[in-house]
């Protein structure tokens, strides 16, 4: 169980709650600020004064007054027409991390709900109870409208959830888990469904598994140099330093100690005729570093999102207050970066692959690096592959946050698109996986073909581990299992861990 401090909760726990499918619940000192912005709503509920989405209707409706009578009505009706989501379920470990975003922001004590609201979701983590939420349909402003909508309608019984790895209905689910469905007072459903957790939760999920493929990327880059017998000359200190990037500097750091005691790069030192190495050797502290930084940029501002109040109207000092933190720019600005990142990690890692499997560039690798050329055709069409993973990539890399188009009768009339935004890349990490995990088995190869030399100790472990899920190609065999037993290897952390190396967020 983690227990989660409004305000101050980290991207490390958040990943720990998200990977290992953690129950958590708010810090007891969230509660009295929660309490006592729930009396006040209940207070505006009771008064003659129209308080927006206490007493009145919502978006364009907000001028139709509602009586005390029809609270309830009021937002049980708001839930059920705004389950309008569409597409495929989101993921269970990044719905229960969307619902955790949604004890945070309720935690805070600006959005007016009773303690009870916070509780359910507490109990439907712990008891296993993640609604069904469709990816499509927000389009980030007024909050993740429809896939909070059907987070929502679970926790009151209605919409659908799974339970014991088996979906049923909200009803069904909540009743299996020994859990209430809750009746919603003033402003709860509002407060719900407000927010940008959707968005957050998926962009989150996605740096997390981004930020593994990039220290993938900075591990296989180093087996790659050694494979085409690159220079390490690129990596000085003193060169990065006069730069200051703190993201190259930090990765040619990492290179260095990767590299260090590589038989094959002392090999080389002296005679080797060749200048200079393409770029996609020499400058890979230039790029992935400068990828890093874009990262590290995108989890500063999710991790602000993730403990921010992001609902409307917010409880504050002076009233209830209408504002626009449902907007979630933040996010769709954060996913389009961590999509520039994505594509260029995988850009430059696509090159490399070209690099090694070509005879005119590898420094004397066998073409597509088989044995027998001709006879076999090696990983020739798995470079191929990877063209195909990378062009998508660019394409998919394109800004979403400028798509806005407006809705709701023009009162929302600029919007974020940050749920597209951030949905796509998941795309982008499966792609990128797969591209690092062919070149892998490129580099790994190339390197055998460096023997008796042999890389560097770290890199021999990696090496090692890759080999144990995909021997050496000697003739051509069905290489498909192999692909995605490497990709495996780079999604899982297996190579990053092999390397022993330690780079992080």
């Amino acid at each position: 169980m983690l227990t989660l401090a409004p305000g101050e909760t980290t991207l490390a726990m958040l990943e720990q709650l998200w990977r290992e499918n953690l129950p958590a619940r708010l810090a007891d000192t969230a509660r009295p600020a929660v309490e006592a912005a729930a009396d006040q709503v209940r207070q505006a509920a009771e008064g003659g004064e129209a308080v927006y989405g206490v007493n009145t209707g919502f978006g364009k409706l907000a001028s139709v007054k509602i009586a005390p009578s029809d609270t309830q009505t009021l937002q049980r009706n708001l839930i059920l027409s705004h389950c309008c989501g569409v597409g495929d379920p989101l993921d269970a470990a990044t719905t229960r991390l969307m619902m955790a975003l949604k004890l945070l922001s309720l935690g805070r004590g600006a959005s007016g709900v009773r303690w009870a609201v916070i509780a359910t979701i507490e109990a439907m983590l712990e008891r296993g109870v993640t609604p069904v939420v469709p990816v499509q349909g927000s389009v980030g402003a007024s909050g993740d409208l429809a896939p909070l909508a059907h987070m929502t309608a679970a926790m009151i019984g209605q919409g659908e959830a799974f339970f014991a790895d088996e979906r049923m209905s909200g009803a069904d689910a909540l009743a299996a888990a020994g859990i209430n469905a809750i009746t919603l007072g003033p402003k709860e459903g509002l407060a719900l469904i407000n927010g940008t957790q959707f968005s957050t939760a998926l962009a989150l999920a996605n740096l997390f598994e981004g930020w593994r493929l990039a220290q993938a990327s900075l591990v296989i880059s180093c087996l790659s140099t050694d494979a085409i017998m690159g220079s390490t000359a690129p990596l000085g200190a003193e060169i990065h330093a006069l730069r200051g990037q703190p993201g190259q500097i930090a990765v040619a750091h990492a290179m260095r100690d990767l590299m260090a005691g590589s038989a094959i790069r002392e090999s080389h030192r002296d005679g080797d005729t060749r200048v200079q190495d393409p770029y996609c050797i020499r400058c890979q502290p230039q790029v992935l570093g400068a990828a890093v930084d874009l990262l590290r940029f995108a989890a500063s501002t999710l991790e602000r999102e993730a403990n921010a109040v992001t609902d409307n109207p917010l409880v504050t000092a002076r009233g209830i207050v209408s504002g626009g933190n449902f907007h979630a720019e933040p996010v769709a600005f954060a996913a389009d970066i961590i999509a520039l990142g994505l594509a260029e990690i995988g850009a430059i890692a696509q090159r490399r692959v070209a690099l090694i499997v070509d005879p005119t560039l590898s420094f004397d690798l066998p073409p597509f690096l088989t044995p027998e050329p001709g006879l076999n055709s090696g990983l020739m069409i798995a470079e191929v592959t990877t063209a195909a993973l990378m062009s998508e990539n660019k394409h998919l890399a394109n800004p979403c946050a400028t798509d806005s188009t407006p809705t709701s009768a023009n009162q929302e009339d600029h919007v974020s698109m940050s749920a597209h935004g951030a949905r796509r890349l998941g795309r982008m990490v499966d792609n990128l996986a797969v591209i690092l995990g062919i070149e892998a088995l490129c580099a790994a190869q190339g390197v055998g073909f460096r023997a008796p030399l042999e890389t560097s100790p770290r890199l021999r472990a990696v090496l090692a581990d890759l080999r144990n899920v995909s021997p050496a190609l000697a003739g051509d065999r069905y290489l498909a299992p192999d692909i995605e037993a490497a990709t495996r290897r780079v999604r899982d952390g297996a190579l990053i861990a092999a390397a022993g190396l330690d780079f992080s967020l």
